[in-house]
């Protein structure tokens, strides 16, 4: 019986509940040792009533052995396997040792999916005891999960001792119980003097192991008052230690075993080894301290299993864990080396190891590199660090470093690579080949969460392709002209080939010489032999900077496509940031949106920090679109908060560019052109000549409408000479669109707003061409002409969701003299950005299995948004859902039949 849980319980039945109804969330239960975490874990799994109920319970001996706690959890529902979108059943059956492979992402989303399908049809409660303690893949993983079971029939409780930080989880704090629930327990055991009562909870913090463990150790003359409580009462480690000692000498050998691993084939084996039989277990048992769960040997409370632990010796440790290790050999035979009893073994020779020990270290590393193959990053920089320490040559060492280093950094564990890199430099020595390694990781950690100008400095010292390549990655980013001309010099000396031309091209391009459009024009020769996603997005950057944001964007969705379905390596959140830019330039906001918020979530899960600053500007500025003033300000400070000290300058610049675009969108030309003149002048570390090339038809605009000719024609001739080799039809229409703007002539302009129409291919921009050449109609007293330009354009804004350009649109119309209200804008505006991209995927042909792997969700969760969808729609099938979206992304008739 639980006293005093009255809140408690009242929690965990209001979150059952929710998820019996299909809306599942998680919990964390967050207390000191014995405060009754378990019983409340307990009580959870049996208030389900129908719902089946998974479980684990983290193990600090089994902490540094990846997947672990899964293995517990998903044992018993490996049979739903099947259900799940390949690359994530894959990525499942690599945890769980069933010979699949796969990377983090792709793991934690199929963690999700089976936890999905076993929840179907009653739902499922899902609990993990001692969550500190769980190995850092499976925490991955499940945590992964509980942040999204918004939409699932899941329940997850999480027990949690101490203050281990849980990112994106409720908590709630279990605290000693108060005096009334305290006496009440203390009743229900003895019989106890009320002022002896008062005492005890006082002294205890009413903690209710602590007041039975203590009751149980006190005499009847202490409890009745006759005699005092003893000063200080047992605490600690210390309830369980008379406990301990008291045990046979034989029982409490198997103890210390099973203290040391919980595998109870293991510790069997072991005592057998030491002459120890079945015995002593029993008497372990019967002492109430553990019991035997299944293949497990769990301990009665963690404390118990301190309290073993201390009373051993360090040296009776070491030769306790030498043990574990020669009869995982032996019991594991060919097997030691390729699963999980390899691990065990490892790790307890590693723990038996008196000093450096290369074969010891080689055992660490394999373990490390299995936990690497199945996306347990995080696991296996700590299988390399201990590695590394037991490493006698210094080189050896370095490199283990290096990698776990590198593990680190995909696990989302950014300072502790940093860490790892450090002591990775100070013994690599004079080696020109690690060391050309480890500047080439410090480089890309400097890039991804830290300054990215100190990763110029360190990657241009560099002498190979990749590096330089990198040098000039991390000198965009920065927006470090000088920089990007001299390493695109320097690639110049390596063979031809893709990648050096794309290098070469842009530093020559920017220098103005003739050959870098040439060089770039070769690089995308070349498109259809790339099948990385890295390959993809230096594509992308070939086509910027030739001009042609359009094939830039198209091949930036290229690249997002291949990250989805091949090995992410932990980078899609990169990835994920060029592809939200493209869904924005190609004129669906919406969908960037959405890619935006999913890019966001996981780069802040990995540590990202420049990363969380690309999304947070690629968010301000669809937000500005919007005309949502108060979310594009909040976005582009926080996104600007990051890019700023990091010197990001092309995240700071597009931070910059929302604020302009919202001035813009508001009809504040002036505040606007003030914004774009700044985004100019930016040096680097704050601007970019991208974002400058790309915003010029909008700084453009806005001079005009501020009445700054003189800088609007000065920005036209910039944007000419930067347009001077685009070939897309879409790049003329936006160069068309410039020089209407400035013209003199009235006549000249709208020949040139009517050329632009006729090329433009993005449904976006064309309805502002439509909208400047309807204003244009209309003030020289043309408004029958006007208003099929303006009535095309307000409709095309509203599909995209641009409701200042709208209302801007339509306040035209009714000036050109039609009346009405503003027409209302696609049935799809009524859909989540979510739901918006899974009705995409659905047009594209895509299955509910398909979309799931894209989306990094559980097949039930997509049948779960269609269910919502086609309501909302007022629609039934795939089939006239994918009609609407085809509908909406076909181009709207901004031409007014011209």
């Amino acid at each position: 019986m639980l006293y005093g849980r009255e809140a408690e319980i009242a929690a965990i039945d209001e979150l059952i509940s929710r998820a019996r109804d299909g809306a599942g969330g998680a919990l964390v239960l967050r207390g000191e040792a014995g405060v009754g975490k378990t019983a409340l874990l307990d009580l959870a799994a049996s208030r389900g009533g129908p719902m089946p109920v998974l479980g684990a319970t983290g193990v600090e001996a089994e902490s540094d052995l990846a997947f672990a706690a899964l293995h517990q959890a998903l044992r018993p529902v490996a049979g739903l396997l099947d259900a799940l979108p390949e690359p994530q059943r894959e990525a499942v059956r690599g945890a769980l040792g069933l010979a699949g492979s796969g990377d983090r992402f792709l793991l934690a989303a199929g963690v999700l999916s089976l936890l999905a399908e076993a929840a179907a049809p009653e739902g499922l409660v899902c609990v993990v005891d001692d969550f500190q303690w769980v190995d850092r893949a499976s925490a991955d993983a499940l945590l992964f999960a509980a942040r999204r079971l918004g939409t699932e029939r899941i329940a997850m409780l999480l027990a949690v001792r101490g203050d281990l930080p849980v990112k994106g989880v409720p908590s709630l704090e279990v605290g000693g119980l108060p005096e009334p629930a305290a006496a009440e327990l203390l009743d229900a055991g003895a019989t106890i003097a009320a002022g002896v009562k008062q005492r005890l909870v006082a002294l205890t913090a009413g903690n209710p192991l602590a007041l039975r463990e203590t009751v149980r150790r006190l005499s009847p003359a202490q409890l009745d008052g006759r005699e005092p409580l003893p000063d200080p009462l047992p605490g600690g480690s210390r309830l369980f230690g008379e406990q301990v000692t008291a045990l046979p000498d034989e029982a409490r050998q198997v103890a210390l075993l099973a203290a040391l691993d919980g595998d109870l084939g293991l510790v069997s084996r072991a005592a057998a080894r030491l002459g120890v039989g079945r015995e002593a277990l029993d008497e372990l048992e019967a002492a109430g301290l553990a019991r035997v769960t299944g293949a497990s040997v769990r301990f009665r409370h963690p404390l118990v299993r301190s309290a073993v632990y201390e009373s051993a010796t360090p040296a009776v440790r070491r030769d306790a864990h030498a043990m574990l290790a020669a009869v995982a050999d032996e019991g594991a035979g060919e097997r030691a080396e390729g699963g999980a009893e390899g691990d065990r073994r490892a790790w307890h020779l590693a723990a038996a190891a008196l000093g450096p020990d290369e074969a010891v270290a080689g055992a660490l590393a394999r373990a490390a590199a299995r936990a690497r193959d199945c996306g347990g990053y995080g696991d296996s920089a700590t299988a390399l660090t201990r590695a590394a320490e037991l490493t006698p040559d210094p080189l050896i060492r370095a490199a283990r470093l290096k990698d776990a280093a590198v593990a680190a950094w995909l696990g989302g564990l950014p300072g502790r690579a940093e860490s790892l890199l450090a002591e990775a430099r100070e013994h690599a020595g004079n080696d020109a080949a690690l060391g050309t390694e480890i500047a080439q990781l410090r480089g890309r950690l400097e890039l991804n969460s830290g300054s990215a100008a100190e990763a110029v400095r360190v990657l241009s010292a560099g002498g190979s392709l990749g590096m330089l390549a990198d040098a000039s990655e991390a000198a965009s980013y920065v927006g470090d002209t000088a920089a990007m001309i001299e390493i695109g010099r320097r690639a110049e000396a390596y063979p031809e080939g893709f990648l050096r031309d794309v290098v070469a091209g842009i530093g020559a391009a920017l220098s103005g010489r003739d050959d870098g459009p040439e060089l770039l024009r070769r690089a995308l020769a070349r498109t259809g032999e790339l099948r990385e996603a890295a390959e993809f997005l230096w594509a992308t950057a070939a086509a910027s900077y030739l001009g042609e944001a359009d094939l830039s964007a198209e091949l930036a969705a290229r690249a997002g496509r291949v990250a989805r379905v091949s090995g992410m390596t932990g980078q899609l959140p990169v990835v994920l940031e060029f592809v939200a830019t493209a869904e924005r330039i190609a004129g669906r906001p919406a969908e960037s949106r959405a890619i935006s918020e999913e890019g966001l979530e996981l780069a802040r899960e990995a540590g990202y920090a420049n990363t969380v600053a690309a999304h947070l500007a690629n968010l301000a500025v669809c937000a500005a679109l919007r005309g949502e003033e108060e979310t594009c300000r909040r976005h582009a400070q926080e996104a600007l908060a990051i890019a700023l000290p990091h010197r990001v300058g092309l995240r700071a610049s597009v931070a910059a560019y929302a604020l302009g675009m919202l001035d813009l969108g508001l009809g504040r030309y002036a505040a606007a052109h003030d914004r774009f003149t700044a985004l100019v002048a930016a040096g680097p570390g704050a601007g970019h000549p991208t974002t400058v090339w790309r915003s010029t038809p909008d700084r453009i605009e806005a001079a005009v409408g501020a009445g700054d000719l003189e800088s609007a024609r000065t920005a036209l001739q910039a944007y000419e000479q930067w347009s001077a080799h685009a070939a897309t039809a879409e790049s003329r229409a936006l160069l068309a669109r410039c020089r209407a703007l400035v013209s003199p002539s009235e006549e000249d302009a709208q020949e040139g707003f009517a050329e632009a129409l006729r090329l433009h291919a993005n449904p976006y921009e064309a309805a502002r061409t439509g909208l400047l050449l309807g204003e244009r109609l209309r003030r020289a007293h043309r408004p029958a002409e006007a208003r099929p330009h303006l009535r095309a354009a307000l409709e095309a804004f509203r599909q995209a969701g641009a409701e200042p350009w709208a209302r801007r649109a339509h306040a035209e119309l009714r000036a050109a003299g039609e009346s009405g209200e503003a027409p209302a804008g696609s049935a799809l505006d009524a859909l989540t950005p979510q739901e918006l991209r899974i009705a995409g995927l659905v047009a594209d042909g895509l299955s509910s299995k398909e979309i799931a792997a894209r989306l990094f969700l559980s097949p039930r969760t997509v049948e779960y948004h269609l269910y919502k969808i086609y309501p909302k729609l007022g629609i039934g099938t795939r089939t006239e859902l994918a009609r609407l979206v085809v509908l909406r992304k076909a181009p709207a008739d901004v031409t007014g039949n011209l």
